[in-house]
């Protein structure tokens, strides 16, 4: 029950002075988060809080550690844990990418359109709730943690203040965890209903905008608008899909590039060339 997240994670860190919750020899005090927020709150742009996030985590020492990197128009966050004394490592590093997600969005005040995040661990019992987590594709047993999305979010600047940093952490990291279970924004809906739809086929064309507008029993009209309010718009969505999948099918040699545009739903390979140029600034 969802109920008792908060409380019950409070309980935990205040037992063990250990935000967390005792998954590293080196306890991070109470107080962590906070200090971590207000260190990130003067940043100028989302690639500043997230470095200066990055950096602050740093000091604690090198069991965990949190970094950004970009490469090809992607934003990669790895969390890093060496897991010293041998936990299951599940629960923390899926709890942390769900905080530092929803602390990202919180920051530019607008949902991030996720391309792909990956776990080192197997796929657990629970998986099927990743999907409603992290509305993109979920890998497990992967060689690093990383959640991906499209560089260009790193450039949005940070809209919270001191005023506003303050009855956000009344309740908060446990909070995140407890309000955002499920990503329920227009953007991550439509993509989940895209995802789904893509089966062994990875043509989504033929999904016109009506169809899922009704999907979710939204007025073409109210679906539009409520994508533009949060910065996204339902070509976006399926050039985040179709992108994601093509890094994924060109790295397999025994595919050719006509074969990668063909399955992407184009019908030539010249125009395939165009969209993944424009997508990553690489032919």
């Amino acid at each position: 029950d969802l109920n008792y997240v908060d409380p019950l994670l409070h309980s935990l860190w205040s037992e063990l002075g250990d935000e967390a919750s005792g998954f590293v020899e080196k306890p991070l005090k109470i107080g962590t988060f906070s200090m971590m927020c207000h260190a990130i709150i003067t940043a100028t742009s989302l690639r500043h809080a997230l470095l200066r996030a990055s950096k602050f985590i740093g000091l604690f020492g090198d069991e965990l550690s949190i970094n950004l990197l970009e490469l090809e128009g992607e934003a990669h966050l790895e969390i890093k844990f060496s897991n010293d004394l041998g936990f299951d490592e599940v629960f923390l590093i899926t709890s942390l990418y769900i905080i530092w997600i929803r602390l990202s969005c919180w920051l530019i005040e607008r949902p991030i359109l996720l391309e792909r995040i990956e776990f080192t661990f197997a796929r657990p019992l629970f998986h099927e709730e990743y999907k409603l987590m992290f509305p993109c594709r979920v890998a497990f047993s992967q060689g690093q943690n990383r959640v991906v999305f499209n560089s260009k979010y790193l450039d949005l600047p940070v809209v919270q203040n001191d005023s506003t940093l303050a009855p956000f952490l009344k309740n908060a990291p446990a909070s995140l965890l407890k309000q955002f279970r499920s990503d329920d924004s227009v953007t991550a809906q439509i993509k989940r209903i895209l995802l789904s739809r893509m089966g062994g086929s990875l043509e989504i064309e033929n999904l016109s905008f009506d169809l899922v507008a009704s999907e979710l029993h939204l007025t073409t009209h109210t679906a539009r608008r409520r994508l533009k309010d949060e910065g996204s718009s339902f070509k976006e969505i399926k050039d985040s899909i179709r992108r994601d999948q093509a890094l994924v099918l060109l790295a397999k040699a025994n595919l050719s590039i006509n074969d990668v545009a063909l399955q992407l739903g184009f019908s030539e390979a010249a125009a395939f060339n165009r969209a993944f140029k424009k997508w990553t600034g690489q032919t």
